[in-house]
């Protein structure tokens, strides 16, 4: 019995969209404190502040992220993201970015996580094989990257 490849590569993105999903959650649920937090100051203008961002323009909380997962597996599947994925064809080329630093960020925040960490690499291998299995044996050089700018 064969399957289409359209059919195996919607399989392969709802599953990889469900890893995804799932790499958002936590496995535990976090405890609430014993005092609430303190009220956000508001300044003259009665306006409310938010969260200062560095000056990369990552929150507070992304801030504290490593650069790399410090698994193999995974930094290469993240080394090869944009290429591959632009590749493939998978997402849309106005899509491509926000989805790479949703999976960095999980990715980063999952390697931090002693729960997690054990299964990362599984997971990450699991993702390297699906998209290779989307790119049907085409290089992940083989669309280059738009031009940003016309000369």
């Amino acid at each position: 019995m064969s399957t289409s490849p359209r059919a195996a590569l919607a399989a392969m993105m709802i599953a990889g969209l469900l890893l995804a999903g799932c790499a958002e959650h936590p496995t535990t649920r976090a405890q609430t404190p014993a005092t609430p937090p303190p009220p956000r100051s508001t300044s003259a203008s009665g306006s409310t502040s938010h969260p200062r961002t560095a000056t990369n323009g990552r929150t507070a909380s992304h801030a504290a992220l490593p650069d790399s997962t410090g698994i193999a597996a995974c930094d290469d599947y993240l080394s090869s993201y944009l290429a591959c994925h632009r590749a493939a064809g998978i997402f849309v080329p106005d899509q491509l970015q926000s989805r790479y630093e949703a999976m960095r960020t999980n990715l980063l925040r999952d390697s931090q996580d002693p729960d997690i960490r054990p299964q990362l690499a599984e997971r990450c291998n699991s993702l390297a094989r699906s998209l290779r299995e989307a790119l049907h044996g085409k290089s992940c050089a083989a669309n280059p990257a738009p031009e940003t700018s016309s000369p």
